[in-house]
């Protein structure tokens, strides 16, 4: 009994730091992430993001430099194929803040943050396989009345 506890002990440890060893590399790799800021504004500082087709997770993290609460200004970033932003939006909608403006579960949304207070950040690392269809990409802000301004192109690239 206590061997099997030492051994599971130690396989415990085992697992911790190299799950750490897998993530910091896949963060750090070269263009696997993005930083895109946005303010009190409906805008965000960045109008396309390049996902390299080399990547195997890539990492959006969302900065709000504003002060403004999100009740308020609240923004956020959703990630989705061009088809299906019509739909998400509107299921978003209804979805209200206390969801980020997601429907939970909602099978099409690629990737989302949280919404955001001004001030605050969150990042999302999402499996770059999910982009691999082919259909073309977008990221947005799903808070009620902001996707007209907060949107750009989420594009593969070699």
């Amino acid at each position: 009994h206590h061997d099997h506890a030492a051994s599971a002990a130690s396989a415990a440890s085992q697992a911790a730091p190299a799950s750490e060893a897998t993530s910091a590399p896949a963060a750090a790799a070269e263009g696997c992430s993005k930083l895109v800021e946005t303010g009190d504004s409906m805008q965000y500082n960045t109008a396309e993001i390049s996902v390299p087709k080399g990547c195997t997770d890539f990492t959006v993290t969302l900065k709000h430099t504003g002060s403004s609460p999100k009740t308020a200004m609240g923004h956020n970033i959703v990630i989705t194929a061009e088809g299906d932003v019509n739909g998400v939006n509107n299921d978003g909608v209804g979805a209200g803040p206390d969801n980020d403006y997601v429907k939970p579960g909602d099978e099409r949304v690629i990737a989302h943050t949280k919404l955001l207070n001004g001030g605050e950040q969150d990042s999302v690392t999402f499996d770059v396989s999910k982009l691999a269809k082919g259909e073309a990409c977008e990221y947005y802000c799903s808070f009620p009345g902001h996707y007209a301004t907060m949107n750009g192109k989420l594009t593969l690239v070699d």
